[in-house]
C-alpha cells in the first residue's frame, strides 16, 4: 500500500476477478473478499478498486456484506452496433486510444470494421479496449503510424491463441466463419 500511495497510484484494477475464487473454497474466497474490504477501507490515501468480471463475480462480492456496500456495480450490456449511442461509444475509444498511441485510425474508421472489431471481442467493452491497445501497440512496435487490419489480426490471434491472419478482421464470411460462443469460451478458459 505505501509503494502504490507513493507512487501515486489512483486506481487498482483486478480484471476478470471471478477467476480469483474457487469453487469449493470458501476459506479462501473469504480471504480474497477480507483484502478487498481491507483495500477498500484504507484511508491513508483516495483511490479505487475496480474488480471487473462476468456477472457471477456478483455473487462471490455478495458474500461479504460489508464489501458489497461499499462497491457500486457498474453493469454494461453487450455491444449493439444497431444502437446509434453504441456506435458513438466504440467509435470514441478507437479515436482517442489511437492519439494516445500517434497511430492513424482513420482508414480503418468504417462500419463493417467497427462490426467486426465488436464480434472479434464478444461484444463486450473491456475486450475492445484490450484489442485496442493491443493492435496500436502491435503497430508501433513495427514502427508503423497507419493502422491497419493486420495489426488487428495479430492482437485477435495474440488473445485467442489462433494462427496469424485467421481472423474476423481477415475473413470475408467472419460471421460464418467464427463462432461467437466458442470464443467467449476460448476467453474463459484462457483467463
Amino acid at each position: 500500500m505505501k509503494y502504490a500511495e507513493m507512487q501515486g497510484v489512483v486506481g487498482i484494477h483486478f480484471d476478470e476477478c471471478q477467476h480469483v475464487f474457487a469453487e469449493e473454497g470458501e476459506r479462501t474466497d473469504q480471504q480474497i473478499l477480507d483484502s478487498f474490504k481491507t483495500l477498500l477501507k484504507d484511508s491513508r490515501w483516495s483511490h479505487m478498486l475496480i474488480l471487473s468480471g462476468i456477472p457471477s463475480l456478483a455473487t462471490h462480492i455478495a458474500k461479504e456484506e460489508q464489501l458489497f456496500r461499499l462497491l457500486r456495480t457498474v453493469s454494461f450490456e453487450e455491444i449493439d452496433l444497431t444502437r446509434q449511442n453504441d456506435l458513438d461509444e466504440m467509435t470514441q475509444p478507437t479515436f482517442a486510444y489511437a492519439r494516445k498511441a500517434d497511430v492513424d485510425f482513420g482508414p480503418l474508421a468504417t462500419q463493417d470494421f467497427l462490426e467486426r472489431l465488436a464480434f472479434a471481442c464478444c461484444d463486450r467493452w473491456g475486450l475492445v479496449i484490450e484489442m485496442l491497445i493491443d493492435a496500436y501497440t502491435h503497430c508501433r512496435m513495427l514502427g508503423e503510424f497507419v493502422c491497419s487490419v493486420d495489426h488487428f489480426s495479430h492482437a485477435f490471434a495474440e488473445i485467442y491463441s489462433t494462427p496469424m491472419g485467421y481472423s474476423p478482421f481477415t475473413m470475408p464470411n467472419y460471421r460464418e466463419s467464427f463462432d461467437p460462443g466458442k470464443l467467449a469460451e476460448i476467453l474463459e478458459r484462457t483467463r
